[in-house]
């Protein structure tokens, strides 16, 4: 028999309610660990696995990010996409009180919050993408689209362009 807890996270129950399809992934994890791990033990390639990045912006608002888990957030870009100034990276410590969400199970659907986000315009080009299920241990896998749709993201440019 398989575990019986299995519990819905906040990110799951609001991608039930609005009736978008998604599939769950779950692996055994204690702590925080890097994504690429992440991707090596579900035996998923890098392209489909994107984090969640949250930041403050000049303004003090906070802005959230989801990018491939191999790259990099490149600020400008990042900020321009926010119209704003600046923007960086929240201190660890405050990821939870910020998103509702602890380090490596933050996503940017159903944070305590809804903040301005922007997906990678990579995701465009997927057919499905798989992002932190709001747990430690719980990844989701849904379409590009639909991560849009549940977390009220836009697609942008914001990650560093590896030159040709």
């Amino acid at each position: 028999m398989g575990k019986s807890k299995e519990v819905k996270t906040n990110a799951m129950r609001i991608l039930e309610r609005n009736k978008i399809p998604y599939k769950e992934y779950t692996y055994e994890c204690d702590e925080f660990v890097d994504a690429l791990k992440v991707a090596d033990t579900l035996g998923q390639p890098y392209e489909l696995l994107y984090k969640t990045l949250v930041t403050i912006g000049n303004s003090r608002n906070y802005f959230v990010f989801v990018i491939p888990i191999a790259e990099e957030l490149d600020m400008k870009k990042a900020a321009r996409s926010v119209g704003e100034k600046s923007v960086s990276m929240i201190h660890v410590k405050d990821i939870n009180q910020v998103t509702g969400y602890i380090r490596g199970g933050c996503t940017a659907i159903g944070m305590k919050k809804q903040y301005v986000t922007r997906i990678d315009e990579s995701a465009q080009k997927l057919e499905k993408m798989i992002v932190s299920g709001g747990r430690l241990g719980v990844q989701i896998e849904l379409k590009p689209e639909d991560l849009k749709k549940a977390s009220r993201g836009e697609f942008a440019d914001i990650i560093f362009k590896q030159p040709e």
